[in-house]
């Protein structure tokens, strides 16, 4: 596991949180943060902001069903003060309610290594969820983030940008990004910057990835993983860049050893049924075994 890149377990158990969407099937939301935080060696906890169900009569449609508004305030009392946390990130919201919370708890209780993965699209999608509240994760939670972790699709809505589909392009809307109020932007290429921009491609394409603090970019290149058995990436990267952070790493390192974790977890991706595959966060354990 992770812990042993730390030379071991640490003497005192370090909490983090994921404020997020519970996936049935296993593969994303909570479940794939928790999985993370398991193979970094940390006690993770989660609010459940939303239910995300599939249905295998029906080619596995996604039905979503939001948690009430006082129920997901008991939670977030329950992690935040009642636990404490060294981290935390958050993924789907699904409500208004569930961003004000969100923002409220998060500032409250002084949470800086906060991660911000702005879910606004299920994948496969096309369409924003809901672009008003997309516009509320924007004004109230990026201001909040340590890190804003947005796919392509998610750069064009938070920047304001059409078809992002170059690195530089990507770095345009990392500062557009930037300048509302996160202290770092880390916008993941992936499979379709290749696709998208095949001038770049190599003879051996790579996964890029972006960061920028403010003070200037720095690319985060990995070999190009070709699996559709990809679900739940994105909130694997962002719960790895967030159990980082909580064990003390730099933005940057931790940035670093995500793109890591998430190559080997998507290699090691297997198919769930005929519609969907995760990767496999626990394939890292071999390399400290």
């Amino acid at each position: 596991m992770l812990y042993k890149y730390y030379g071991g377990l640490q003497a005192e158990m370090i909490k983090i949180a994921t404020i997020a969407g519970s996936d049935a099937s296993g593969g994303a939301g909570l479940e794939a943060d928790l999985k993370t935080f398991e193979e970094y060696g940390l006690y993770g906890m989660a609010a459940v902001t939303v239910i995300a169900a599939m249905d295998p009569d029906a080619d596995w449609a996604h039905s979503v069903f939001p948690i009430e508004e006082n129920c997901l305030r008991s939670q977030m009392e329950t992690v935040f003060k009642g636990a404490g946390v060294a981290a935390a990130k958050s993924g789907m919201l699904g409500s208004f309610y569930a961003v004000d919370l969100t923002a409220e708890y998060i500032k409250a209780y002084g949470v800086k290594n906060y991660i911000l993965d702005p879910v606004m699209v299920c994948k496969g999608a096309k369409e924003a969820l809901n672009p008003e509240l997309n516009a509320a994760i924007a004004e109230k939670l990026l201001p909040l983030a340590e890190v804003v972790t947005p796919n392509l699709f998610e750069a064009e809505q938070l920047s304001g940008l059409d078809e992002i589909a170059s690195i530089d392009r990507m770095k345009e809307a990392a500062k557009i990004i930037y300048d509302k109020g996160p202290r770092g932007v880390f916008i993941k290429g992936g499979a379709k910057l290749v696709s998208l921009a095949p001038v770049s491609r190599e003879a051996h394409p790579k996964a890029v990835d972006i960061f920028y603090d403010g003070g200037g970019f720095e690319l985060f290149e990995a070999e190009l993983v070709q699996t559709k058995w990809n679900h739940g990436a994105g909130c694997t990267v962002s719960a790895a860049i967030a159990a980082g952070l909580a064990r003390g790493l730099p933005a940057r390192d931790a940035l670093a050893l995500a793109k890591k974790f998430i190559t080997a977890s998507l290699k090691a991706g297997f198919p769930l049924n005929q519609w969907v595959g995760p990767g496999n966060p626990a394939v890292w354990r071999a390399a400290f075994e």
